[in-house]
């Protein structure tokens, strides 16, 4: 682990209590399961503690289309645990344990715009103070995935903490949940440096659709459109580095290695802008075209999106 690790004389709350919530995942996923091939058939990583009655959250890769979930209890042993929900937009995922596991939660911190480029913060994984980092913000910016996902104002940290999926970003100040783990990232202060970090995803996310996820295992409201496809930005174009099996752009033929030049006949001009234009073309379902260069060939293409959701093998709630 780099260091400093966090003292009791850096933080204002009780600091073994508080890392106490942060307990170690690990999830079974079915060989056959849609995200088997990119995410692995075993995870681990990390989950946090926020009530009493043993519901964590973590980052939703860990848990997607899991059908075995294990938590590190305070004893030592592991504790069951079933999948709540999960919510692309955010990337959150909720897990709760068979049986309360009689640690203290962690609070969701209540205005994560407070915490500003060069404050200190606490990242922590299972494991304790040996397991935690006394790191930095070290930027507060928007955050586009080639997953199809966009953060508008991600949390990125240095140093690199090493394990760092579904990890705890915690306030020294008021001992909350700042954000959740979901990324390593080369420069993560955004000034082409060569330093490493973590991209956190704001806890301010969830409250919003916690009691969606907890009552339907998804947030219901507005699903977006969802084309089932890879982008990456590459020598000022956006190209498709991969194709869902049976998704909505594969069905489409759209090909890896089209360049995407415009959405709905307008041009892109970014992954952001990208996923923004295909949003703004209505809920999922909608069609969304697409004008693509491949070889020397100019192909318009229309989409039939789909819901992310119903592409997944989603376990049965209990």
């Amino acid at each position: 682990m780099p260091g400093p690790q966090p003292t009791d004389d850096d933080v204002a709350f009780d600091l073994e209590a508080g890392l106490a919530a942060v307990r170690s995942l690990r999830s079974k996923i079915p060989a056959d399961a849609h995200s088997a091939r990119n995410l692995g058939t075993e995870r681990e990583g990390n989950a946090v503690l926020i009530d009493a009655d043993g519901t964590l959250v973590t980052i939703g890769y860990l848990i997607t289309e899991a059908t075995d979930i294990a938590i590190g209890g305070p004893d030592g042993e592991e504790v069951p645990a079933q999948v709540v929900g999960y919510d692309h937009r955010t990337g959150f995922g909720l897990v709760r344990t068979v049986e309360p596991l009689d640690l203290t939660p962690l609070p969701i911190a209540s205005n994560v715009d407070d915490i500003l480029v060069d404050d200190q913060i606490v990242i922590a994984a299972s494991g304790g103070i040996p397991s935690s980092i006394l790191g930095q913000v070290v930027d507060r910016r928007e955050f586009a995935g080639s997953w199809e996902y966009l953060l508008n104002s991600a949390i990125f940290t240095a140093p690199l903490h090493p394990r760092w999926s579904g990890g705890a970003l915690i306030d020294p100040r008021s001992g909350s949940l700042v954000g959740i783990g979901s990324l390593f990232v080369q420069d993560p202060g955004g000034n082409s440096s060569e330093s490493q970090g973590n991209m956190f995803v704001p806890i301010d996310l969830l409250p919003p659709i916690y009691q969606e996820l907890v009552d339907t295992g998804r947030a219901q409201k507005n699903a977006k459109p969802w084309l089932g496809m890879q982008t990456t930005e590459a020598l000022g174009h956006l190209v498709v580095s991969g194709v869902h099996d049976g998704g909505p752009a594969d069905k489409a033929d759209v090909q890896v290695g089209d360049i995407i030049e415009e959405i709905e006949t307008q041009s892109v001009e970014s992954l952001p802008d990208m996923y923004r234009k295909i949003w703004a073309a209505g809920g999922a379902g909608a069609d969304v075209s697409i004008c693509v260069v491949r070889g020397s060939r100019q192909i318009d293409i229309v989409i039939r999106s789909g819901d992310r959701h119903d592409y997944l093998k989603v376990p049965r709630r209990h």
